[in-house]
């Protein structure tokens, strides 16, 4: 019931800027922390980006300065703004949340940055 819609992936030049949007509905509990995950062609997932409901962020090295994560309490949505796009960059992004002890997954929206 729990549902987490994604948008904003888009195909982007290098230097050039996106931003995600991950709704989640259908929850009967209040949501803990949210975050967005990223996984390129045959590497694991990784953290990207998470913040927690008093605003309290952590970032992977390889995005800190360039990517910023926030989030709307009322609204059940996160955000990740994503500027100084590099090819690196490149993968499926995918929106997670906690909510009572439960980890949620989004499908998922491509990245993709070229060169």
């Amino acid at each position: 019931q729990v549902q987490l819609v994604e948008s904003g992936g888009d195909l982007v030049q290098a230097g050039g800027s996106l931003r995600l949007s991950c709704v989640v509905s259908g929850s009967t509990y209040p949501v803990g922390v949210m975050g967005w995950y990223r996984q390129g062609p045959g590497n694991q997932r990784e953290l990207v980006a998470a913040i927690w409901r008093g605003g309290l962020t952590d970032y992977a090295d390889s995005v800190k300065g360039r990517f910023t994560i926030s989030r709307d309490n009322a609204k059940n949505t996160v955000y990740l703004q994503m500027n100084t796009l590099q090819p690196e960059d490149t993968a499926v992004y995918y929106c997670k949340a906690r909510i009572f002890r439960q980890d949620y997954w989004g499908q998922g929206t491509q990245v993709t940055v070229s060169s």
